[in-house]
């Protein structure tokens, strides 16, 4: 039953992905925060419309922490399209969300020209001693086909 939804909520989070391809707000990075079985948030990329920290995940863990009325979002999981870099593994940690589940990861994003820091999410769940679990490499082949749309149009910037 887990494996059901995990699923269907990333299949969510390439879909807002997909969406911000169209849109062209930022990168080809969805997100979306559930609790129970229960969406609160879903967030692409808009560094390109808002500043430097509007990744899917900070835009989603906004977005859940206002329905919520608070910071704390433990007992919830972020399912991200892409490793979640440094700045948004970190406030994953503060917002104690409980578990990350992601597709591709940061190598793959710097191989199609995203200026990522090549920290890995469990080497930074270990120098900090994180509590959060690390679901790696969910369904990595449809995450991967949103790169490769992304890396192949001619319109696109990077930051």
């Amino acid at each position: 039953m887990r494996e059901v939804l995990d699923v269907k909520f990333m299949r969510m989070s390439i879909k807002e992905a997909y969406k911000n391809i169209k849109k062209m707000e930022g990168g080809p990075f969805g997100a979306c925060i559930v609790k129970g079985n229960k969406v609160l948030a879903l967030g692409h990329n808009k560094v390109l419309v808002s500043d430097a920290t509007a990744h899917a995940e900070i835009v989603a863990i906004r977005e859940a922490s206002r329905k919520l009325k608070t910071f704390d979002l433990s007992g919830t999981t972020i399912y991200s399209t892409t490793e979640p870099c440094p700045m948004c593994f970190s406030a994953i940690h503060w917002a104690r969300i409980s578990r990350v589940v992601y597709g591709t990861n940061i190598a793959d994003a710097l191989k199609i020209g995203f200026n990522e820091l090549g920290i890995a999410n469990n080497k930074m769940k270990k120098l900090g001693k994180s509590k959060v679990k690390i679901t790696p490499g969910f369904l990595r082949k449809e995450c991967l086909e949103l790169l490769r749309e992304w890396a192949s149009l001619e319109d696109k910037r990077f930051y």
